[in-house]
């Protein structure tokens, strides 16, 4: 992984170490884009040293990333809650995503 900044004014491309906060005109990429990089004609590319060598992916990466996947698409576990609206009507009596189950109050 490496990000890449440009620098107009030298019209210079340099692909560095990964940054470790978002800037506006920065790129992250991965190895094999950050490889495979060529700038415009006329550029220069600044190839600043990064960390480590190339990332191997081991099969705990992709099942971390499974895991995180189906723990974000488990459904929340709410209780209904009572809610009225300004007239006072309709009560909540359940929710599934957006969706709201309204039931009349009781008399």
């Amino acid at each position: 992984m490496a990000t890449l900044t440009y620098v107009y004014a030298d019209s210079t491309a340099v692909l560095g170490p990964l940054a470790t906060y978002a800037e506006p005109h920065c790129y992250d990429l991965c190895a094999e884009h950050a490889e495979r990089l060529t700038a415009p004609r006329g550029w220069e590319v600044v190839r600043l040293a990064t960390e480590g060598g190339p990332v191997r992916r081991s099969s705990d990466d992709l099942e971390a990333l499974a895991n995180a996947v189906r723990e974000a698409a488990r459904p929340q576990e709410r209780g209904p809650r009572p809610v009225r609206t300004a007239d006072g009507e309709p009560v909540e009596a359940g929710r599934r995503g957006h969706l709201r189950v309204l039931r009349s109050p009781e008399n």
